[in-house]
């Protein structure tokens, strides 16, 4: 994709969330136009202490993504992960008068190793969503979204993406839930202001715990950012009916003039 669209800047980034009992970490490259922007979080639920950096200008070599891995090396930490990728699900959707693509990937394992501070190396075994978009975004764009893994009632694996905001059309949309592995395109959602319940058309209602959160709001006079992004725990129902036994994942509210 070219990098204008007329006056309109390509934005895009890839995203990866990673998710298991003892942390949750997103990292992700992003950019916009010509701007750069690396960001990354690690929320250890043990200790109950979140790392995070973001960088603008310098340290965007801090994460680095190849097809299968992500590497995260900044602020005395070292995260080397490798990602069991798949076809995902992608979706071209318009928004403004340009138009997203995106691709996501959710429930896929990750295995690696975490060093903090010099430590010697932890094993890691996760699961990981992966968020990969580029377009034309509307110069005012605002969006929530979930992300998530975990297990039905019926202990079968899911993992889920949902949004509102951007790429939700009634069909089409980049909305899906993963049983077992199997995508399926659920009906839409909308999110409450307070993060804390995402409710489908379809009478789903699932019930979010924030344990931390990542938070951000930058003024750069053309661009401007107002971002919130909890790690927590879900409970309730996904849109389709699908009750949920236990799960991890992220909720996010991103208010942007770019």
């Amino acid at each position: 994709m070219r990098l204008f669209n007329g006056a309109r800047p390509l934005k895009r980034w890839r995203y990866v969330g990673v998710f298991n009992e003892e942390l949750m970490a997103c990292a992700a490259r992003v950019q916009i136009g010509l701007a750069r922007q690396t960001f990354w979080a690690v929320f250890s639920r043990d200790e109950h202490r979140v790392r995070e950096r973001t960088h603008l200008l310098r340290g965007r070599s801090a994460v680095e993504f190849e097809k299968g891995h992500m590497r995260l090396r900044d602020g005395g930490l070292l995260l080397d992960l490798r990602l069991h990728e798949d076809e995902g699900i992608t979706a071209r959707c318009p928004h403004g008068q340009g138009e997203v693509w995106t691709r996501k990937q959710a429930g896929i394992t990750a295995r690696g190793t975490l060093a903090l501070d010099g430590g010697p190396a932890q094993k890691i075994e996760a699961l990981a969503v992966i968020d990969d978009t580029a377009g034309y975004h509307a110069r005012h764009t605002e969006w929530w979204w979930s992300a998530g893994v975990g297990r039905s009632a019926g202990g079968v694996p899911l993992a889920w993406n949902l949004v509102t905001g951007v790429n939700d059309p009634q069909s089409g949309s980049e909305r899906a839930v993963w049983l077992a592995g199997e995508p399926h395109e659920v009906a839409p959602v909308a999110f409450t202001p307070d993060l804390s319940r995402i409710c489908g058309d379809d009478g789903s209602e699932l019930h979010f715990l924030a344990e931390a959160e990542r938070n951000r709001r930058d003024n750069l006079l053309i661009l401007r950012s107002d971002y919130r992004a909890p790690f927590g725990t879900f409970s309730g129902t996904l849109p389709g009916g699908i009750s949920l036994a236990h799960g991890l994942g992220v909720v996010e509210h991103h208010d942007a003039y770019w």
